[in-house]
């Protein structure tokens, strides 16, 4: 990556490099490198996170795609990948309309530069902490209609805001904001009280100064009154699998995966 980038920190890692480290692209620096060297060498299998949820993420879309839905906020998206989630909606619908969001300038520059001539897509430099001013952003506000329903993505988010910060009642705003109809994606470092998780809940702490890996129980409070639909809230690669790209884990039971892939759940609700 080019290091020249103005406005942007190099001593200090971020989130969303780390997790372009993670799943092999080549947006990050030295510094985000040396994070998530630590979780591939010192944490071995534990990649197998994010893999496990950006699959979990582009099942998710491509569902809601074709159950008919057109309109997307991600919040925290990250640094483009393969099958963002613009490109997986609108092979189904090809006048989808995706909000990204996220607080990196890179994240910004890159999804831009990448962005450029999509009408129906916009890239925000935002805190997801301060979601008015996401829904009252002026790019929000013309690519969303928020009399019809909307996808609520927060695919790998909610786990990185610490309790203080109330990720319920993030959650709970966008649930007003939107119309019965509208769905959430939620995904989320699921605690296995094992050495795993206390490591890596470590590492993102020490790394970040936050990073909560939370109870089936908590996760489960985030959805809040929301149904959630089959087949609940499971492990990322449990959750829909594709049997044509991902027979291994096709009907697979939760005791065949590896501890770190138990540490990832993902689940879709739908607001009444």
């Amino acid at each position: 990556m080019t290091e020249g980038n103005s406005g942007v920190d190099q001593s200090k890692p971020s989130i969303a490099r780390v997790y372009d480290c993670l799943l092999g692209g080549k947006d990050h620096y030295v510094v985000d490198r040396a994070v998530g060297e630590t979780f591939k060498h010192d944490m071995p299998g534990s990649v197998a996170i994010a893999h496990a949820n950006r699959q979990n993420l582009v099942r998710a879309v491509r569902e809601l795609a074709l159950a008919g839905i057109d309109q997307f906020i991600d919040m925290g998206s990250g640094l483009p990948t393969a099958d963002n989630v613009h490109q997986v909606a609108q092979r189904q619908v090809p006048d989808a309309r995706v909000v990204y969001i996220d607080s990196d300038p890179i994240v910004l520059a890159h999804g831009r530069a990448l962005l450029e001539g999509h009408a129906h897509t916009r890239v925000l430099q935002a805190d997801v902490r301060d979601p008015q001013a996401i829904r009252e952003h002026p790019d929000t506000v013309e690519l969303i209609d928020f009399d019809r329903p909307v996808a609520v993505v927060l695919s790998a988010i909610l786990h990185h805001l610490n309790d203080d910060e109330d990720p319920r009642a993030l959650v709970r705003y966008w649930q007003e904001q939107v119309p019965s109809g509208s769905y959430f994606f939620i995904s989320h470092f699921r605690s296995g009280d094992n050495p795993q998780t206390a490591e890596a809940e470590a590492v993102l702490q020490s790394t970040f100064g936050r990073g909560r890996w939370r109870s089936d129980a908590e996760i489960r409070a985030l959805f809040g009154d929301l149904e959630i639909l089959e087949p609940g809230i499971v492990p990322s690669s449990l959750w829909r699998p594709d049997v044509a790209s991902d027979p291994l884990h096709a009907g697979a039971a939760e005791a065949e995966l590896t501890v770190w892939e138990q540490l990832i759940v993902g689940g879709l609700a739908w607001k009444a």
